[in-house]
């Protein structure tokens, strides 16, 4: 329990490292928060948990929705696409193509050019030592739950200005 512990404690301080990324992922969601637009989340496998949050969470994000294949999205709106490495490139490109503001998350190690702002947490290995000579638990959903709640604070900050 204790190394999970030092391990977890480690990764958020490392995830805290990338504030500017954060923040500008903040800004741009903010702005369909403030406006007239959605925040639309299009979460990818165990990301999905960062939906249940801000969707289902004691204090939801404000003016939020999932993103589905069939959404509706006007200049207004902002999409995040949280994934653990590739899975939300596709969707991305369309939205970029279209002019969309997008903001992306990756678990794993990975870059793009494709999000006006992008977060990795570069977690491409387990925290614990294994039996085997590698490593085991990797909290992908952990580490996105935990910048969403960072982005969630500076929106917060931002709509009580």
């Amino acid at each position: 329990m204790k190394m999970l512990t030092t391990q977890l404690t480690g990764l958020f301080q490392r995830i805290s490292q990338q504030e500017e990324a954060i923040e500008d992922t903040a800004r741009l969601l903010a702005q369909a928060a403030v406006g007239e637009g959605t925040i639309f989340l299009a979460a990818f496998g165990e990301m999905k948990a960062v939906v249940a949050a801000a969707i289902n969470g004691a204090e939801p994000l404000p003016r939020i929705a999932e993103w589905q294949p069939d959404s509706i999205v006007t200049s207004a709106d902002r999409i995040w696409i949280l994934a653990k490495k590739d899975e939300g490139d596709e969707l991305a490109g369309r939205l970029a193509d279209a002019h969309m503001p997008l903001a992306m998350l990756a678990a794993e190690t990975k870059e793009t050019d494709m999000a006006d702002a992008f977060i990795s947490l570069k977690m491409d290995k387990g925290l614990l030592p294994a039996d085997d000579g590698g490593r085991t638990l990797v909290p992908h959903a952990m580490g996105a739950l935990y910048v969403y709640h960072a982005v969630k604070l500076l929106i917060d900050e931002m709509l009580a200005e």
